[in-house]
Parts: structure tokens; C-alpha cells; sequence
């Protein structure tokens, strides 16, 4: 009988090892112990390249948890480079958050996305059918201005759809998600999609740095720390961008550019059907003032929680979560009015969670704040808009001073963010 060859006796290397292989062209991570070569990989990841790239020669599980489903654990060993990572540890709170995750999934919470799909998806449709009926069937200023309105509510409601596709599959299947994607971002707000997600994936990385994360870098308009004053570089748009390099990595590019060119048409023309242009000019204020709200509850999420500088790091991804997000405090009956980012250290926590699913883990998320001594922050909508104004009143007065130290804390240094 043929003797069976022996299994390959496992290679370890140590954690400065592993941090060694940390740039383009050479980026190994630790899943669970194992080590990976994403090298290759990076300019394929359906993510972008950048949260590769910002976590390589680190260990990333909890941040892998955190992004992908099951299904994907299958596609490792592809990448699978026949070490282990030596005197791998978990750390409690990292064993707590994951064990949570296995709770949760076990109750079928990620799965579980209700109704409010399709109930969303027909409340958008009737908010524009009523827009479009109050440009065209009425001869009233205030109803032309009031249809404007309605069309920015309108689209704040398509940006929590696109928002939630982009974290989880909302639609049957990739194809109708993808659909959906493009038709509420694309075509009805007139955003690309696919560079919200390469953007947001990397604020959900590098949440709350000051150098890594895009949601805080808002120079020559904004800035959020006086270390901006000093031109910090932003290590998300201080490279330099080939159209070549960032079209590349954009899929179905020609179904972004489709669905922009349906915008640029459809919203001119509605605009042109107004009688004058005084009123066309109210129009379009009124709906992007409306939109506005939206943009003012991104900023609210992160104004009072801490800031770094420098990478992400891995290993303290719950610590970092949590401390670089804050809840706004609300009745049930008003989740569809923030579209499930009221509850932001939970989102940041486990992002591919659907909306309905956030306000049942809030208790669990709180207790386990708790027991490792971390921050849950949770204040009222007023009370985050107080904070946002302190801020921006903070801001003003430091950058007109650079001699005196800004506290490490975004109630004082931050004035824009992205939820």
C-alpha cells in the first residue's frame, strides 16, 4: 500500500515580520492566525485598494469580520501562504466582539432585512411622481417651491438605499443590488456610487484619522484640526491619481457614467419646465437645502469622539470604532427619518447589519462598552447639533489663533464628517 506523503510541517513568522510586508506590490495580512499575500488581490478588491493597503501587515480579522460574509472565508486560500503568525493572541475585547458576531449571526440578524426595501423603494417613487406632478400640473410659486422640497427629501431617502447596498446586499442578488445601487445613487442624487464606496470603505477603516480617514480632509473649504494648518498630508488624496489607475478599478464603468448622464438630464429638464427663472432658482435651492438635512446628520456622528493621526491599526478595531463614533438618541418612529445612522457606533461596529436589525443590538453594544471600560456616547439630536455648532464656533476661533493647543477631541477639532 502507497505510503501517504507527510503534511508540510507549518512555517511561523513573528509580528515584525509580518509588519515588513505593509506596502503596494507587497501586502500580506493575518486572518485568524494565517497569513495571506493580497499583493495581487489588492487592485481586484471588490472594497478598493486602499483598506488592504491601510491594514497590510496587521492582523485584520476582526476587520474582516466585520466586512465580509461567511461565503468569503472559502476564497482565503487562494492567497494562503503557508505561514502562521507566531504567538497569535486574541485580546478579550477582541474575543468578546467576536463572539457577539457569532451571537448575532446566529440569530440570523444579518440576514434579517425586513420590509423596508421595497417600502422604501415605493415611498421614493411617490415622493418623485408628486414632484414632478407639482412642476408640471401647477401654476403656483410656493407649490413649485414646496415640489422642490420634496424632491430633496426625496433624495435623502435615496442615499440611505445607496448607503445600505453598498454595505449589504438589500436585493435578491448582486444584479438587482447593483440595479439598485446605480438607480438611487446614479440616477435619482446624481452621485457615483462606486466612488461613494471607495470612499466611505476607507472612512470606515481609518474612522476618526485625521491623515487617513477622506470624511475629515475637506481642505481648501474645511478643515477639522489645527494640524491641517500645518499642511497635514492626507495619505487618501496626497497620491497621485492616473485616470487610468482609478478607471480601472471602477466595474461596470459605463453603467456609472449611463446612470450620471440620466441625472444631468432629467433634473435640468424638470428644472427648464418652470415658467421663469426666478422660480426655477427657487426650485432648485429648496432641494438641495432640503437634502441639506442629510448632510447635517452625517456630521453629527463623529463631532464629539476621538480623533488620531496616523494608520488604522487592527488590533484595537473595537476600541477604535467605539471611541470614533457617537449615537443620536431618537424614537423608533423616527429610524426611517435617519435612515438607521442614529446608531452609528453599532453601524461602525458591524456595518453589513441591515438598519432595522441596529436599534435590537444597541443594548448588547452598550453592555460590552461597558464591561472593557470604553466609550458608548449617545446624546440627543439637539444636543448633537449643539455640539456641532460649538464646533464649528471652536474651529473658527482656533484657526485664527495657531498659539493656542487644540484639545484631541472632534467636539473641538472637527467641522465636517460623513456618518
Amino acid at each position: 500500500m502507497a505510503q501517504t506523503e507527510p503534511l508540510p510541517k507549518p512555517t511561523y513568522i513573528s509580528l515584525q515580520q509580518l509588519q515588513n510586508h505593509n506596502k503596494r506590490g507587497d501586502a500580506w495580512i493575518s486572518i485568524d492566525g494565517k497569513i495571506y499575500d493580497v499583493s495581487k488581490w489588492a487592485n481586484h478588491h471588490p472594497g478598493g485598494e486602499l483598506p488592504l493597503l491601510n491594514l497590510a501587515g496587521q492582523d485584520v480579522t476582526d476587520a474582516f469580520l466585520a466586512f465580509h460574509p461567511p461565503t468569503a472565508y472559502k476564497h482565503l486560500d487562494n492567497f494562503f501562504t503557508g505561514h502562521y503568525l507566531r504567538d497569535y493572541t486574541v485580546s478579550e475585547v477582541s474575543r468578546d466582539y467576536r463572539s457577539l458576531f457569532n451571537e448575532l449571526t446566529k440569530m440570523g440578524l444579518f440576514e434579517d432585512k425586513g420590509h423596508g426595501v421595497l417600502l422604501l423603494l415605493s415611498l421614493i417613487s411617490v415622493m418623485f411622481c408628486f414632484s414632478v406632478y407639482g412642476v408640471l400640473f401647477s401654476d403656483s410659486t410656493l407649490m413649485h417651491v414646496l415640489s422642490g422640497g420634496l424632491m430633496g427629501f426625496m433624495w435623502i431617502q435615496s442615499g440611505w438605499i445607496g448607503h445600505d447596498s453598498g454595505h449589504y446586499q438589500i436585493m435578491m442578488n448582486k444584479n438587482w443590488n447593483r440595479f439598485v445601487q446605480i438607480l438611487s445613487g446614479n440616477v435619482i442624487a446624481g452621485i457615483s456610487i462606486e466612488w461613494w464606496k471607495w470612499n466611505h470603505n476607507a472612512h470606515h477603516i481609518a474612522c476618526n484619522s485625521l491623515d487617513f480617514d477622506p470624511d475629515l480632509q475637506h481642505l481648501p473649504f474645511f478643515v477639522v484640526s489645527s494640524k491641517f494648518f500645518t499642511s497635514l498630508t492626507s495619505c487618501f488624496y496626497g497620491r497621485k491619481m492616473n485616470f487610468d489607475s482609478f478607471a480601472r478599478k471602477v466595474p461596470n464603468r459605463k453603467m456609472e457614467l449611463l446612470g450620471l448622464l440620466l441625472f444631468w438630464t432629467w433634473y435640468p429638464l424638470l428644472v427648464s419646465c418652470l415658467p421663469n427663472w426666478s422660480e426655477r432658482v427657487l426650485f432648485v435651492i429648496a432641494s438641495f437645502s432640503v437634502t441639506g438635512i442629510q448632510h447635517v446628520q452625517f456630521t453629527l456622528n463623529h463631532f464629539s469622539a476621538s480623533v488620531y493621526v496616523g494608520p488604522p491599526t487592527a488590533h484595537d478595531w473595537f476600541e477604535k470604532q467605539a471611541s470614533g463614533t457617537l449615537d443620536v438618541k431618537c424614537s423608533s418612529w423616527m429610524d426611517w427619518f435617519h435612515g438607521g445612522l442614529q446608531f452609528q457606533v453599532e453601524h461602525h461596529l458591524f456595518p453589513r447589519l441591515p438598519r432595522c436589525n441596529l436599534r435590537k443590538i444597541s443594548p448588547l453594544v452598550k453592555d460590552l462598552c461597558k464591561k472593557h471600560n470604553l466609550p458608548y456616547t449617545c446624546v440627543s439630536f439637539w444636543k448633537a447639533n449643539v455640539l456641532t455648532i460649538q464646533t464649528l464656533r471652536n474651529a473658527a476661533l482656533q484657526a485664527r489663533d495657531l498659539t493656542k493647543p487644540v484639545p484631541r477631541n472632534l467636539v473641538w477639532e472637527a467641522v465636517n464628517t460623513h456618518g
